[in-house]
């Protein structure tokens, strides 16, 4: 009976590690391309534990990247999302992400706080959308042209990194209208 028990504890033990690897998310890629503010060459794994490696993967011509650094963070995320949603219902090849960025962790620490905002966000669209990264946030940071952490910045960019609009905070109509304009005047050039 000890042999059958060792054996079973043995196979859920060894189940359990393959199941956490499935699910924990790896550290993600940072390769800064370019001296000039760009979107640096970044992987994440969404919250539907899918791997994305951008700007490559951008699925739109112009993407809204919206960057957060904080979790209480989320509640400025928020104030753009109804606009995002507008902006992606009213122009074909537009699209947002929302990229939550932490500094590198041990794969526990990474594969609780990926699991802990998947059980917290129910909706499709968003878990899709929510790519988590962790790296070396100066580096990051650098690229960008991000000053701190203080704030959320959001990006306009291109499958190519190209860096068209930025802006940081909460929503307003003034930081809405710059960007519809940045958009129009990209969608023309791109006829």
């Amino acid at each position: 009976m000890t042999l059958i028990r060792l054996t079973l504890v043995i196979g859920l033990l060894i189940a359990s590690i393959v199941i956490f690897w499935r699910i924990a998310p790896s550290r993600s890629k940072l390769l800064i391309l370019r001296d000039a503010t760009h979107f640096p060459v970044i992987s994440g794994f969404n919250l539907n534990r899918q791997e994305f490696e951008f700007p490559r993967d951008f699925e739109g011509d112009l993407n809204l990247v919206i960057v957060a650094f904080q979790q209480y963070q989320q509640r400025t995320v928020n104030t753009w999302l109804p606009y995002a949603q507008e902006l992606e219902s009213t122009f074909s090849k537009f699209i947002y992400y929302e990229l939550p960025t932490i500094s590198d962790r041990s794969v526990l620490s990474r594969t609780f706080i990926n699991e802990g905002m998947r059980a917290g966000i129910p909706d499709q669209t968003a878990r899709e959308r929510t790519i988590t990264l962790y790296l070396n946030k100066g580096e990051f940071r650098s690229a960008l042209d991000i000053p701190n952490e203080d704030d959320i910045y959001l990006f306009l960019v291109d499958q190519n990194g190209n860096v068209f609009w930025h802006s940081s905070g909460e929503y307003s109509e003034a930081k809405a209208s710059e960007l519809i304009e940045v958009i129009e005047a990209q969608s023309q050039q791109g006829k």
